[in-house]
């Protein structure tokens, strides 16, 4: 059964470019119903082809879809045709599977993945006809929540976001959004306030941050009431063996960026990359068995049909029975002509061993991330590779029968040299001239290159970041090293990286700031066709925004940050010792 809403929409959406991705009703989603007492919709604030990849959607949707008395709901940022349209038209935005406005549900869950899709957040509330900021919200409308790696500083986005749960979602955000509806009737019954059922989130959950219980200053945010937590403490799946792996997973119509059986075999990462925020905010190092990891790709493929089978996590070939999972699925799955992908492995003896991991089958391209061109950064940074075990691993890769190889750098890092630049083509080079010495003339090499972005809850969280005008002389040297036909040389866009460390390193003025750039028309600012640098570039002139105290500024261990109150498992004193090691290479 859908909304009446349904109606008003339908006629319309053949003015739209895919409206496949607007109508619901995919394989596996969950039943259009009107009848559950509670609503929550599974938000993914960027277009439908990137959220409906999203492992987090799958994970969260699923999590949800188990609790008595929801009904769960997707929504995606609406392209800008779609945008225009539902405000011409004056329709609410929807969640896809009754096509409920949004502003007629219980809860929104938004999962912040990417700093460049803050705006798109502000476009999904307003269409949604709930109140953009928090302040705003009356009892009646929906808790708005938000979780995912850009909340390790939720501050930017707490002038928008109700309340953020940081860490693991799949036990926590059932907890949170039941409580919320139980207080909230308690709270009716006796006349009370919004604000009364944030309190008593934020002193029930220790992994609950109401920015709106908290005063900030430079010295970080502090509560202002008793029995609300001074340090948020992150959620934790200790056991993420006994969580149910997603099995039912959504068959979009539309063509995604991802077309797979997606099966998160191990959460955490041993390594140690001082860069890398993931390393920090997803530890303890969790595995699944092989028993329930080959059960689920064996369901999976029966409910989807899907014809790839990806084991993903940060480093999937440190799983310590991985070659064991490949093979039970190779045999298991052979015969069906379904490839198994392991798309994350460390360079060393697992890229030596890719013969063994993936084979042949379905594969024509091999990423690689040495990060930094020469060993002694990559001891900087924590990632102790040797060229001889990235070379050797490349080798085993051509002479298998891959045919591309990419390899993904990093410039701009702390203690970076000329030297460190000159590497990235020396090391790119060499890999090239393997390939021509193994297949001839048929391979691809390509360089990509990203700016380094100090992310907070890594030990170079107060590291400087390189200005507009040093990363411009760096991109410029890059490509007058460039030689043709041997390597391919991409870079990422500098304004992107710059307006990213900015929203992720920013205080919470910054929310008039975000919302000054979505008023004159920022969105979908990761994408390249779409982006309106100018946006910002005027809301930042307008208010002042002192870019370079953010950015360009390195601060002492001890200084406070505008994210000092969001605790990582390992506590700060661990980012300071990685901080002070990395110094002294």
């Amino acid at each position: 059964m859908s909304h009446p809403h349904r109606e008003k929409i339908l006629p319309h959406l053949t003015q739209v470019r895919k409206p496949g991705q607007y109508i619901g009703g995919e394989l596996n989603s969950a039943p259009a119903s009107l009848d559950a007492p509670h609503r929550f919709a599974f938000i993914f604030p960027d277009a439908y082809e990137i959220g409906m990849s999203c492992l987090a959607l799958q994970v969260l949707y699923d999590a949800m879809r188990d609790q008595q008395g929801w009904a769960v709901e997707r929504a995606f940022a609406p392209m800008p045709d779609f945008e225009e349209l539902l405000r011409k038209k004056e329709l609410p935005l929807y969640g896809l599977e009754s096509f409920t406005p949004l502003n007629e549900f219980d809860v929104l869950g938004f999962t912040l993945q990417y700093e460049m899709c803050f705006t798109n957040v502000l476009t999904i509330l307003d269409l949604g006809r709930v109140p953009l900021e928090s302040s705003q919200r009356t009892l009646e409308e929906p808790l708005v929540i938000a979780g995912g790696p850009s909340t390790t500083n939720p501050e930017p986005m707490s002038r928008f976001i109700d309340l953020f749960i940081i860490g693991d979602g799949e036990e926590s955000l059932p907890q949170v959004c039941n409580l919320w509806v139980q207080k909230r009737e308690e709270v009716r019954a006796s006349g009370g306030t919004r604000q009364e059922v944030l309190v008593a989130l934020a002193k029930a959950f220790p992994f609950v941050y109401v920015p709106s219980l908290y005063a900030t200053s430079e010295e970080g945010a502090k509560p202002t009431l008793e029995g609300v937590p001074a340090t948020i403490t992150p959620a934790v799946v200790e056991d993420l063996d006994a969580q149910p792996i997603p099995t039912q997973l959504l068959v979009p119509f539309v063509e995604t960026v991802q077309s797979r059986i997606a099966i998160e075999i191990m959460r955490g990462c041993p390594g140690n990359c001082r860069f890398c925020q993931s390393t920090t905010i997803k530890r303890p190092l969790r595995f699944r068995s092989v028993e329930n990891i080959v059960a689920a790709a064996e369901e999976a493929y029966r409910k989807t049909g899907y014809n790839e089978i990806s084991l993903l996590s940060l480093s999937t070939g440190e799983h310590p029975e991985i070659l064991e999972i490949v093979g039970r699925l190779r045999e298991q799955f052979r015969s069906r002509n379904v490839g198994i992908s392991v798309p994350s492995l460390r360079v060393g003896e697992q890229l030596a061993q890719v013969a063994e991991l993936l084979g042949t089958d379905r594969h024509s391209g091999l990423t690689v991330a040495p990060e930094a061109a020469r060993e002694k950064m990559r001891l900087r940074i924590g990632k102790p590779v040797t060229d001889e075990d990235l070379l050797a691993g490349c080798r085993r890769a051509f002479e298998i029968g891959y045919h591309r190889i990419k390899l993904y750098f990093m410039i701009g890092m702390p203690g970076e040299t000329q030297d460190d630049l000159d590497g990235i083509f020396e090391l790119a080079g060499k890999v090239a001239a393997l390939g021509r010495e193994i297949k001839g003339g048929r391979t691809v090499v390509v360089a990509n290159v990203s700016n380094f972005v100090p992310k907070p809850g890594t030990p170079w969280q107060w590291e400087a970041m390189n200005t507009r005008e040093q990363f411009h002389e760096k991109r410029e040297y890059l490509f007058s090293l460039r030689r043709p036909r041997k390597v391919e040389l991409k870079i990422h866009p500098i304004e992107t990286s710059l307006l990213e460390g900015l929203l992720c390193r920013g205080d919470r003025s910054l929310g008039e700031l975000i919302l000054r750039a979505w008023q004159r028309g920022a969105r979908f600012d990761s994408w390249m066709d779409m982006a309106r640098p100018a946006a910002w570039h005027e809301a930042i002139e307008e208010l002042e925004v002192d870019t370079a105290q953010f950015l360009h500024t390195p601060r002492e261990s001890t200084a406070p940050l505008p994210w000092s109150h969001i605790a990582i498992r390992q506590g700060v004193d661990y980012l300071i010792r990685e901080r002070e090691k990395s110094n002294q290479l």
